[in-house]
């Protein structure tokens, strides 16, 4: 027996079971080559519209860190949907898996009569 024979391998199905993230959003919100001040606006913009729309997922990608890259988006932009979570607009929100990019995956909880 190996080291590595008592151990449970999980793979990415599982993973994705556990965390609710299945590769595919009704939308997308790509902020990528954005700075911060227009990248904040578009996530404003976003979160006001899915109050008065359906429910939907949405993936929201940007630049991923890098050598020469500095600062990303991951934490002003984080900061910005938790707190849309904590007020209730977003039913779901996570970190991208490292295999699908740098962003969020979130669920607007949207309007129950919206078509």
């Amino acid at each position: 027996m190996t080291p590595n024979d008592d151990k449970t391998d999980l793979d990415d199905v599982d993973l994705k079971r556990l965390v609710g993230y299945d590769d595919k959003a009704e939308y997308e919100l790509d902020l990528r080559g954005l700075d911060r001040p227009h990248a904040e606006e578009s996530v404003r913009q976003m979160l006001e519209r899915g109050r008065f729309q359906a429910a939907r997922s949405i993936i929201v990608r940007f630049d991923p860190a890098g050598p020469e890259t500095g600062e990303t988006l991951f934490q002003p932009i984080g900061r910005q949907l938790l707190d849309a979570r904590k007020k209730g607009v977003l039913s779901k929100l996570s970190p991208l898996p490292p295999h699908a990019g740098s962003g969020f995956y979130v669920v607007t909880r949207g309007k129950d009569d919206a078509p």
